[in-house]
């Protein structure tokens, strides 16, 4: 082989591993899950409302089989595979969850305590209270939890076997047995960036179900984004 072709053979692999390295980047590092803003949607001295709905599966991603939430967008309402939100820092949150999956029975009971809510309470189908369970009964699907602001909500689940036996099949969930938690909270008044999670082991596959969608951005873990 003459110098020109190993020069011209050496640039072309050259070429071909920074593609490949472009491609990682743009495709695996830089891209993500969108932010769904509510700062726009704001009035003044009025409370955000964020309706998100917890899924057993993630049918509109390459990780069917992973649980999920999903964010309703303000404008459109139509419902977004992400878990990044953006809120005006001081506000009132109203949040709406409608919980479409099986229950889970907490590792810890104190994940079952609600805090950091006003008045330290949820309601569950309209009904007040101040802790789930799970242990009591299945009662508990996923948790809403951001330990930077002390907030801790867990979400209840359909009870009966028949529900549990007969969740959602296809995300975003439209239809199904599935509860309804609403509760409130006042954002900070520092602007910053707020990771959440659910404390809920659900990473089926993974050890200790701590793996896969508990660890990953758009799936059961978060940001909120206070914005000043």
């Amino acid at each position: 082989m003459s110098l020109p072709v190993r020069v011209g053979t050496l640039l072309v692999a050259f070429l071909a591993v920074v593609g490949g390295a472009i491609f990682v980047v743009i495709h695996y590092l830089l891209a993500g899950p969108p932010t769904v803003d509510f700062t726009s949607q704001a009035a003044p001295g009025q409370p955000v409302h964020i309706v998100l709905q917890e899924a057993p599966q993630t049918t509109v991603s390459d990780r069917p089989d992973w649980v999920s939430y999903f964010i309703q967008d303000p404008a459109s309402h139509q419902w977004v595979h992400t878990t990044l939100f953006k809120v005006p820092a001081g506000s009132m949150i109203d949040v709406t969850v409608l919980g479409y999956d099986g229950c889970t029975p907490l590792r810890n009971p104190f994940w079952g305590k609600i805090s950091g809510t006003v008045g330290n309470v949820e309601y569950v189908n309209g009904k007040p209270t101040q802790v789930l369970n799970s242990w009591g009964e299945c009662s508990v699907a996923h948790t809403f939890s951001i330990p930077g602001i002390g907030l801790n909500v867990p979400i209840a689940s359909p009870t009966t076997l028949a529900a549990n036996n007969n969740l959602c099949g296809t995300s975003p969930c439209t239809s199904g047995p599935h509860t309804t938690v609403t509760f409130s909270f006042k954002a900070p008044a520092t602007p910053g960036s707020y990771f959440w999670q659910c404390r809920i082991p659900c990473g089926l596959g993974f050890l200790d179900g701590f793996g896969g969608p508990m660890q990953t951005i758009g799936y059961m873990t978060g940001e909120m984004e206070v914005a000043g």
